[in-house]
């Protein structure tokens, strides 16, 4: 069983004194394992192919099995319905996009989708200090996102019909930021137990970053182009003596919705930081409070974000100054699946979206790209139905290695529990490998995809299969260096 706690932790780098006592006495205990997922949005104008650019790591604590679907467009007739997992029931669609789906079965809140027009949404756990949820129904919570990828063009569409569900059935779970995104625009949407919500558009020229707690700070509720909230959002919270005008001055909505530990953790507002602080233009001061985004100090590429979500060690090399007073790991050993999704206009979007996903922890596997034109990923990135026990778990990811592509989550996850035991010159090694199998697939990407854009008109099926064949070849390189790495480090 690999061990989670250690890479979990945030450590000192010569604390400077401007540090609060508050956050000093935050950061003692900061050791204990907590929910950390990581997200991060690029605007299109601050990424280095003019779409907007979404990566995440999903963290959920063993045992785990994550399959990854394409779902074909569907129809639905006249009058049909959807019944909610708490019970709840809603007209249905009369037609349902084609998406990719991220699945993690028996997990409420881990999925992840992008639908055929680019609409990606993932989420981090932010829990709320609300105590009196209003439900209708049981509440809404699994089904939200699916809904948003099957229902809508664009991610203010997408944030729209969220926040009508919300107000609605009402939110099941504590709180929770779902990034909402397409290939024009990125948004984070805010929900709090109950029946209300607040979202913002990311900046085309920033980039912003979710560690497990809210980040919209100060924002100006008339400014409907790049704020969206449910209409109650500030009498409800003077209704709770959580918000008063005249003491607290403007509107922060992350000071009066978030649960007050989850803001204080280290974990996550140390993670933000660190985060932000590989791009920031500007060097972030954390005992200052964070901003919601950041200008880059140069154009993101999505290779810049894969090496962000590989950041683990609290000793390795990162984005923090020399006296920076704590250092957080961005993914661990809980890391399930990573992703980074590629949103791009400007071409046929089957060649434009392209889901580079990794299976087990970003620190010790591989990313490999998948355009949406494809009519499913590989087979064996298909597996159980049900979440594993834990002793099924460990029986899978203990036994000898194999590489066996009929079974990737297994092969992947197997490969990076042998990388963990074998210490930091066997995840350094990985790293590396990683880096150039992804360097050459980079490389590789824009010739294929001029030469699938040529042919996508008049032979749509030549075009795809030559995407399909840069997707495998890729997914075969990986297969063999892990065989490789292994044998090297035995």
């Amino acid at each position: 069983m690999r061990t989670y706690m250690s890479s979990r932790t945030c450590r000192w780098a010569k604390a400077r004194p401007t540090l609060t006592l508050a956050l000093l006495l935050t950061i003692v205990g900061a050791s204990r394992p907590c929910r950390a997922c990581f997200s991060i949005v690029v605007g299109k104008d601050a990424s280095a192919d003019g779409g907007v650019i979404v990566a995440h790591n999903e963290d959920d604590e063993a045992p785990q099995i994550v399959n990854h679907h394409k779902v074909p467009r569907r129809s639905h007739p006249p009058g049909a319905t959807v019944t909610l997992r708490q019970g709840g029931v809603l007209e249905q669609a009369q037609r349902a996009w084609a998406y990719l789906w991220s699945e993690m079965p028996g997990m409420s809140f881990s999925d992840s989708y992008i639908n055929e027009w680019g609409v990606t949404v993932t989420s981090d756990n932010c829990p709320s200090r609300e105590d009196k949820p209003q439900l209708t129904d049981g509440g809404i919570g699994y089904m939200l996102r699916r809904l948003v990828a099957e229902r809508a063009r664009t991610a203010r569409e997408g944030v729209l019909l969220a926040g009508k569900l919300v107000e609605r059935f009402g939110y099941v779970d504590s709180g929770r930021t779902y990034i909402i995104a397409d290939p024009g625009e990125g948004w984070l949407f805010c929900v709090v137990q109950g029946k209300r919500w607040l979202a913002r558009r990311v900046p085309d020229d920033e980039v912003a970053m979710v560690a497990n707690t809210y980040t919209i700070r100060a924002v100006d509720l008339q400014d409907k182009a790049n704020v969206l909230a449910s209409a109650d959002i500030l009498d409800y919270a003077k209704s709770r003596g959580w918000y008063n005008p005249q003491a607290d001055g403007p509107f922060d909505f992350a000071r009066v919705y978030a649960n007050p530990k989850a803001a204080a953790s280290p974990n996550n507002t140390g993670r933000q930081w660190s985060g932000l602080s590989y791009v920031a233009r500007d060097r972030l001061e954390p005992d200052r409070g964070l901003p919601f985004s950041v200008v880059p100090k140069h154009k993101l590429s999505v290779r810049d974000v894969m090496q962000i979500l590989r950041h683990d060690k609290e000793t390795e090399s990162g984005p923090a100054p020399a006296d920076s007073p704590l250092v957080c790991a961005l993914c661990s050993g809980a890391t399930q699946t990573s992703f980074a999704a590629q949103l791009r206009r400007g071409m046929p979007l089957d060649i434009g979206i392209v889901y580079w996903v990794c299976l087990s922890s970003p620190r010790a596997s591989f990313y490999i790209p998948f355009h949406f034109g494809l009519s499913d990923l590989p087979a064996g990135f298909r597996l159980e139905s049900q979440r594993p026990t834990k002793e099924a778990f460990e029986t899978r990811v203990q036994a000898p290695f194999t590489v066996n592509p009929q079974e990737a989550f297994w092969m992947f996850s197997n490969f990076s529990d042998k990388i963990d035991r074998r210490g930091p010159h066997a995840a350094a090694a990985v790293k590396a490998e990683a880096q150039r199998i992804e360097r050459d697939a980079f490389a590789l990407q824009k010739s294929v995809e001029e030469t699938a854009r040529r042919s996508y008109k008049d032979d749509n099926a030549t075009a795809l299969r030559l995407l399909e064949n840069y997707s495998k070849g890729i997914y075969l390189s990986c297969m063999e260096a892990m065989d490789s790495l292994l044998a090297a480090n035995d």
